[in-house]
């Protein structure tokens, strides 16, 4: 039997939970090899059993994304790599009221230096890797948000974390895609993961990781640069972008903010 999606060795940070272990499970399959990341030993074991359990060969690392030595050495030693998600992330916002120091700190470091460690080391990786059909070298996916379009007031830092990392992995296509290495930017809305389990706010169209997963492999399987979902979530925040920040701040500032 073959496995439903294209890609046989695929790393992912990120993988103990929420979407990162959805995509795990979707993509395991008898042929397929996977690298799962992640901070929780126990999460992290648990991914790794659902996904042997489904036929694919599984190695699993304890990261940390903040460490670019540590991704740098374990992304270079995989081996050969189709796709590689860029998925590990934190959320933290105003809930308190304000946002603190320390939040704010911990969600760049980890959601855009993360992000870095994990997608610098695996284009060095890819572009030494032979061609495969059509010229393609791997495909590497960044995991930002549909925050990535509103400057959100109750969660400031996860927003422009979320937005520089949707821009960079965009434009970064744009010349990586010469060396046969595609990057893909990876937009969604809420999704029911513990990052989402404590908002004290409503959610709408919120959706089950596996479907996420699901709408995320169709979309990188056809090649779009910015695979985004649920599209009414998607033109929504995309309007309320487009306001005149003085209306758009006027319009947010109720809102509670994010825990």
């Amino acid at each position: 039997m073959q496995p439903k999606w294209p890609w046989r060795c695929v790393l992912i940070t990120g993988a103990s939970s929420g979407i990162g272990r959805a995509l795990a499970e979707a993509l395991a399959a008898p042929g397929v090899t996977l690298h799962l990341g992640g901070r929780d030993a126990t999460r992290l074991a648990e991914a790794a059993a659902a996904c042997t359990a489904l036929g694919a060969t599984v190695a699993t690392h304890q990261a940390d994304v903040r460490d670019a030595a540590a991704m740098a050495a374990w992304i270079g030693g995989a081996g050969p790599l189709d796709l590689v998600f860029a998925n590990a992330g934190i959320g933290a916002g105003t809930g308190k009221g304000f946002e603190r120091a320390e939040d704010a700190r911990a969600v760049f470091e980890t959601n855009i230096t993360g992000v870095l460690n994990t997608v610098i080391p695996a284009v060095a990786a890819m572009a030494a890797q032979p061609a495969g059909p059509g010229g393609l070298r791997g495909r590497i996916a960044v995991v930002a948000s549909i925050a990535s379009f509103v400057a959100t007031p109750g969660a400031p830092a996860y927003s422009a974390a979320k937005a520089a990392v949707q821009r960079w992995a965009e434009a970064l296509d744009a010349t990586e895609r010469r060396r046969g290495i595609r990057l893909h930017s990876i937009c969604p809305g809420y999704i029911r993961t513990p990052l989402t389990a404590h908002n004290r706010f409503p959610m709408p169209l919120l959706m089950e990781p596996a479907e996420a997963a699901r709408r995320t492999l169709k979309g990188l399987r056809a090649g779009r640069l910015r695979v985004v979902y649920p599209r009414r979530m998607y033109l929504l925040a995309r309007l309320v972008g487009a306001l005149p920040p003085g209306w758009r701040a006027a319009l947010m500032a109720g809102f509670p903010g994010k825990d």
